[in-house]
């Protein structure tokens, strides 16, 4: 099987946040409050998904962000992807 590629019809559809170690409450709590559990029907939002330096994937696992990381999660169902600081400087994305 080959892979495939993947990308967005629109440059605006994900909603992103660098990582810092010092990151603004304010921040945090947009992201925490962007990422919702895919697996119930509602889509609730997922409560702790972010904090403490992880990145909590709802039904997943856990990730652990480097300082020049993105967070994003996706506006309509609220998945969050992890970008590394490398895949963006190399990256063909581009960000505000």
């Amino acid at each position: 099987m080959a892979l495939r590629t993947l990308g967005t019809s629109a440059t605006t559809s994900l909603s992103a946040q660098l990582f810092t170690r010092q990151m603004a409450a304010v921040d945090v709590a947009s992201i925490r409050a962007g990422i919702k559990d895919d697996q119930t029907n509602t889509y609730p939002i997922y409560p702790g998904s972010f904090g403490q330096g992880c990145l909590y994937i709802p039904n997943r696992g856990i990730l652990r962000p480097l300082p020049g990381d993105y967070i994003a999660f996706d506006a309509t169902t609220g998945w969050p992807i992890l970008l590394s600081a490398l895949a963006i400087a190399s990256g063909p994305y581009s960000h505000s």
